[in-house]
């Protein structure tokens, strides 16, 4: 008998017992529970960037920590600090990864700046933290004595209120950020019975730090010479965690006595509830496609449990186990490729119905590539398992 005829018998054996159901029943069960993984991939690709600001999966996050003010006893700065045990317990923590301390001016500050024709006067703080805390660290971050010129990193929120608060009441021009690095700021340094006036420059502000930025050279100079010389201990902290919005860390926070600053709470929760569902949702879809995968094999199982007889016939007549099989392995390939394609097809379509949502935003979603690569290689182990599956019972005839 040629080949091509033993494969035409092949394959009529093969029609005879196919049970268009029991196909159509694989089909759709592993056709959801694809589309479910893939979708549930796309949408987290393509709304991450909503609750963060950073293009990247296992982005940092930052939260500042402070102690809860409450008495007179905070009034005057008694009980605020954190103590090198309470930095040291909060560095244990499982979601903690690394801890900054906030280190802030002992001095009096007056800055002074000339635009528009109008001058400006008031009195400052600084605040200075790691160069690893800063979100948009400046090239010319640094700080000489014997060139006493001092960067500084505002927050975005103070130009916004001086832009339409302060002076949209005042008569004074609006600036835009390219501008104000362009205005020089006399800086007045007064305490421990010295003073000195030197050059400063905004060089770059930040999303992270709602505060006034000095570098830490300058700090430790200028404490130094116009500060009193204690030792203090910091009354904010800046922490690095590794699962924002994590439980434990509102339950470690509400123990201690310790307040978030802001809303990365709240922002860090949305995140953390973003990937819990995420989760859950996949692990729907990997349990559907896994379900469907079952429902594949049972039904290739039972067509050739019903055509045992004919096949160890084929099998003594010198057809080998995997000539054998082969038109179960061209069912299944063909079956899950066309699953495969239908599955992207939808997400595509599903995609292109959320987005303009996603647009109100201002995001435009994320890369495609990741989601459907997964999508591959998840069909593919099921197509590799069905294969195997399939070529061990046909063996398994020759042996009996």
């Amino acid at each position: 008998m040629t080949a091509g005829k033993g494969k035409n018998l092949l394959w009529r054996l093969l029609r005879k017992h196919v049970s268009p159901l029991q196909l159509a029943g694989f089909s759709i069960a592993s056709l959801v529970g694809l589309t479910i993984v893939v979708l549930a991939l796309q949408f987290y690709v393509d709304v991450k960037p909503v609750f963060s600001d950073e293009d990247s999966f296992a982005r940092r996050d930052y939260i500042v920590v402070t102690k809860h003010v409450s008495g007179l006893g905070s009034m005057f700065g008694s009980g605020v600090e954190f103590s090198e045990s309470d930095i040291a317990d909060l560095e244990s923590q499982p979601w903690v990864r690394e801890v900054g301390r906030f280190t802030t001016s002992e001095y009096g500050i007056y800055a002074s700046v000339m635009f528009g024709g109008r001058g400006l006067r008031t009195q400052l703080f600084f605040e200075s933290v790691p160069d690893k805390f800063i979100d948009e660290l400046p090239e010319d971050w640094g700080f000489d004595p014997a060139n006493p010129k001092v960067p500084v990193i505002l927050s975005r929120d103070y130009l916004s209120l001086y832009n339409f608060g302060f002076a949209a009441t005042q008569g004074m021009p609006k600036i835009s950020e390219g501008m104000i690095g362009m205005v020089p700021v006399s800086l007045a340094l007064s305490g421990n019975g010295d003073r000195q006036v030197v050059e400063g420059r905004i060089v770059g502000f930040s999303n992270r730090l709602n505060t006034i930025i000095v570098p830490e050279s300058f700090m430790q100079w200028s404490n130094e010479k116009f500060g009193d010389g204690s030792a203090k201990q910091p009354s904010r902290l800046i922490v690095e965690v590794s699962k924002p919005g994590d439980v434990a860390i509102g339950e470690y926070m509400d123990a201690h006595g310790y307040e978030i600053g802001g809303d990365k709470a709240d922002s860090g929760k949305a995140s953390y509830f973003l990937n819990v569902t995420i989760g859950i949702v996949v692990a729907v879809g990997a349990l559907i496609s896994l379900l469907s995968f079952f429902v594949l094999m049972l039904s290739i199982y039972l067509l050739l449990q019903k055509n045992t007889r004919k096949l160890q016939d084929l099998l003594m007549l010198g057809y080998t186990p995997r000539q054998v099989s082969s038109p179960y392995v061209k069912l299944v390939v063909a079956v899950n490729c066309i699953v495969l394609a239908v599955a992207c097809i939808a997400v595509a379509v599903c995609r292109a119905c959320y987005l303009p949502i996603l647009e109100a935003f201002d995001v435009s979603g994320g890369e495609i590539w990741m989601p459907i690569v997964v999508a591959v290689v998840v069909m593919g182990a099921i197509t590799l398992g069905n294969i195997m599956a399939i070529r061990r019972r046909v063996a398994s005839l020759w042996h009996q």
